[in-house]
């Protein structure tokens, strides 16, 4: 599986190397004989898509490194990383046509348009049109952020092409000096792009939550199971593609023999890097169920929480029982908007559960991220 990802990546460098050596070329002449900054310009940027092709062809090849003893999680953040590369040389030539475009605006000069240059340009379209397509469905296949960059990248390059001829038909029709203009906006339009490539790229690098998909896929496996009374505290690490790791509490009846509860837990995390190739950790949590003590006193802080906020949720209650006062022992998840609030919710809750004097309640709570409990 792996050495096809790789394989398929590979080949997309290749691909993308060529077509974009090839369009250099042919733009670079066009831009020479009209003229044109903005085809100049868009000859530079077909350069910088060779480079960046370079960088996921690279960035195929490290990834696909075994781990070793300094990296046992293996080398597949590489992926993540010349995903940025790309983000980035998409920013570096957005703002080297700014500045560009700005100047022929200020100092315009004529175009010298013709039907060959127009079709070269149209050429160029269709090659890019071709390659977004193209890296857009193997990204697709291989779940691979690298080719989704560069499938963005190449329906940019057909929006900034489509632009540059645009401008050439117009000034050659009209006489208007709009290639300053047009490149500006296609400019501007890079930018935006690399940007939001860039901040999809890092995101993953950073550590983000559980997308809703992966969730769902996690769960539905623990719903299936009779046992598993509950689940919380789901936490993913995305150690770059294919390789994924994921920890997990799940509550069980403390009546069963926790043997058979082990056997359980070992079938499910087997079944999860089987079915979803996720390396799942499960945590087991006996919960008691025949305490209808327990079960009041913990339906009296989830109703004092509802009047607190309704989007609290506990999980790992229990409760012990001393000499003039009670331990309530849980976790509660927190959403992020409450961060920094924890004493406080914690004061409310203890007012809330001693207003009838009956028996004295003391919490003992601990703050999870809400993040890891939808």
């Amino acid at each position: 599986m792996e050495n096809q990802r790789s394989a398929t990546g590979r080949r997309a460098g290749l691909v993308g190397i060529i077509s974009n050596v090839a369009l250099f070329a042919g733009k670079l002449l066009a831009g020479i004989l009209s003229g044109s900054v903005s085809i100049t310009a868009d000859a530079l940027n077909n350069l910088s898509d060779a480079s960046s092709s370079v960088v996921t062809l690279l960035g195929f090849k490290l990834a696909e490194k075994p781990a070793d003893e300094d990296h046992p999680y293996g080398h597949a953040r590489y992926e993540y990383l010349s995903a940025l590369a790309v983000a980035a040389m998409i920013l570096f030539i957005g703002f080297e046509l700014a500045k560009t475009s700005v100047s022929k605006i200020i100092n315009p000069e004529p175009v010298q348009f013709t039907w060959l240059i127009a079709g070269i340009l149209i050429g160029s379209i269709l090659v890019k049109g071709w390659l977004s397509v193209y890296n857009r469905r193997l990204g697709k296949k291989i779940h691979s952020d690298t080719l989704l960059a560069t499938a963005i990248d190449s329906r940019n390059d057909c929006v900034a092409t489509g632009a540059v001829l645009l401008s050439g038909l117009v000034e050659r029709f009209t006489g208007w000096h709009i290639d300053g203009i047009m490149g500006l906006a296609v400019a501007l339009f890079i930018l935006y792009s690399g940007i939001d490539m860039a901040k999809n790229t890092i995101s993953p690098l950073l550590g983000e939550a559980a997308g809703p998909e992966l969730r769902e896929q996690i769960v539905d496996q623990l719903r299936a199971n009779e046992n598993v009374l509950g689940w919380h505290d789901l936490m993913v690490h995305d150690y770059g593609p294919g390789r994924r790791f994921a920890s997990l509490h799940v509550e069980m009846d403390s009546r069963e023999d926790p043997l058979r509860c082990h056997e359980i837990i070992d079938n499910l995390e087997r079944e999860c890097y089987q079915s979803h190739g996720i390396h799942l950790v499960i945590h087991y949590d006996p919960v008691v169920t025949d305490d209808p003590e327990l079960d009041r006193a913990k339906m009296m802080v989830i109703q004092t929480l509802s009047t607190i906020d309704s989007r609290l949720a506990i999980h790992d209650f229990r409760m012990v029982v001393s000499p003039g006062h009670t331990n309530l022992i849980f976790d509660m998840a927190l959403p992020a908007d409450l961060t920094g609030r924890e004493r406080e919710i914690k004061t409310r809750l203890d007012q809330g559960l001693n207003q009838t004097g009956d028996t004295l309640y003391y919490t003992v709570v601990t703050f999870d991220p809400e993040a890891f409990n939808r």
